[in-house]
């Protein structure tokens, strides 16, 4: 569904297969010639428009879940182009990629991505951005990295909180992409956080004895115990002390049953 304000033209660019390819070879040219009358540098501003109108009609809405449903709805018309651009960064050699025209757009459906719960969508460009050094717009007041740890972070400890899994991958995905990144210890603990208490899911769902129980779980009493050291408020010591007395309960099980076999 388009958005109504968007402009009428948008739709029809978006989405040929040739562009793909076209982008893809510009980003390995300078950048001087892409920023010539070509169709990538066509479909740039088409982009760039686009997300104008489309800011502007996010600004005009009020309740977040409302935000949220547009930014479903208009994500297909910026599909193509993010294509393109993911396949020039999988074609490039080295770390430096040539402007756009269009900068913001990929930054920006990036965290669309993660606000519609687009993980796979989200971290597939997040891992553009942060390789190329792509920065985010001013509006969001962080860098990529912290952005990304952030946000995800956060919508898998709003799951947890109210009796639902996150993808593990996910979080050891973010984890990483942003390793090795300096960024605040509060944000960091939100990632360990959220880490942890699906590794304990994780352990608490083996049940192929319990050397692999042990195991599973120290691994996330570990996380927990990470997030606790980067922000002691980070809410972990009752999952904390509940893991550390589920471990000394299997191993004492364990050293009771003796050798099997």
């Amino acid at each position: 569904m388009k958005s109504a304000s968007a402009p009428a033209s948008g739709g029809g660019h978006t989405r040929p297969a040739a562009t793909a390819p076209s982008v893809a070879a510009g980003h390995s040219a300078p950048a001087s010639s892409r920023e010539g009358s070509t169709a990538e540098s066509r479909l740039a501003a088409q982009m760039k428009m686009r997300l104008t109108h489309d800011l502007r009609r996010l600004k005009e809405i009020k309740s977040t879940e409302l935000k949220v449903a547009a930014k479903r709805d208009m994500l297909p018309e910026y599909a193509a182009f993010c294509d393109g651009q993911l396949e020039a960064g999988r074609c490039t050699v080295g770390d430096a990629l040539g402007s756009t025209g269009a900068d913001d757009v990929l930054p920006t459906i990036m965290v669309w991505s993660i606000d519609t719960g687009d993980w796979s969508r989200a971290l597939d460009i997040a891992g553009h951005v942060l390789r190329f050094g792509l920065a985010m717009p001013e509006r969001y007041k962080r860098d990529a990295a912290t952005l990304v740890v952030e946000e995800i972070a956060e919508a898998a400890i709003r799951a947890q909180a109210s009796g639902q899994t996150f993808p593990l991958d996910v979080l050891e995905k973010v984890e990483l992409l942003t390793i090795g990144t300096d960024m605040h210890d509060e944000v960091q603990a939100k990632l360990q956080k959220a880490l942890g208490v699906e590794l304990a899911r994780a352990a608490g769902e083996i049940d192929t004895g319990p050397t692999d129980y042990i195991a599973g779980a120290t691994r996330a009493l570990g996380v927990l115990r990470r997030a606790q050291e980067l922000n002691p408020r980070a809410g972990t010591k009752t999952r904390i002390t509940k893991l550390e007395k589920a471990i000394k309960a299997a191993t004492a099980f364990q050293e009771s049953a003796g050798p099997t076999g």
